[in-house]
């Protein structure tokens, strides 16, 4: 399906349905098929729509799909440099690919900053916590995580080696 009749074939029609609704289910739809070849042209059509919060939330679930999928494999990295020059202009976009190559480096063990992934998001934390982090990160996140519900999984994830009572205590520098 092209980018351009994305919005045309989602198959909603239903009477009184919003118009916004039915171009969301088409370009999920778009995106759930969308080649590789054509990706990026469909993002960057998708996030032209004049339903900013609507085409982010779309393009929002197709980057994390591809970058669960991809996150392990050689072409990631090529792939989040090319989508960050189509979706760099949103802020809240582009910080999730910067987070998914951080979650990257620290699935494949590569370096990480402790700053890094204290000042990251509660999407990222939860997300490191959920995959198979090493214990190093998981003790950062268990110490001094932003949640509670972070430290506290984080902690459980290293066998209840996390922080001290699970609370959280003064911050360090």
């Amino acid at each position: 399906m092209s980018g351009d009749g994305a919005a045309e074939h989602c198959g909603h029609d239903g009477p009184g349905e919003p118009s916004e609704h039915r171009r969301y289910a088409a370009y999920r739809a778009a995106l759930g098929q969308v080649g590789e070849g054509a990706e990026l042209a469909l993002v960057r059509r998708v996030l032209s729509d004049p339903d900013e919060v609507m085409a982010r939330s779309a393009v929002l679930e197709h980057l994390d799909r591809r970058a669960a999928a991809l996150l392990t494999e050689p072409g990631f990295e090529a792939w989040t440099e090319t989508l960050v020059e189509v979706v760099g202009g949103d802020a809240f976009l582009a910080r999730r690919v910067e987070e998914w190559r951080l979650l990257r480096a620290v699935v494949l063990g590569r370096s990480w900053g402790r700053e890094a992934v204290l000042q990251a998001s509660d999407w990222f934390q939860w997300r490191v916590v959920a995959v198979a982090a090493p214990p190093e990160v998981l003790r950062v996140l268990a110490e001094d995580g932003r949640t509670r519900r972070v430290r506290h999984a984080a902690g459980e994830r290293l066998g209840g080696r996390g922080a001290a009572g699970g609370g959280r205590g003064p911050r360090r520098a």
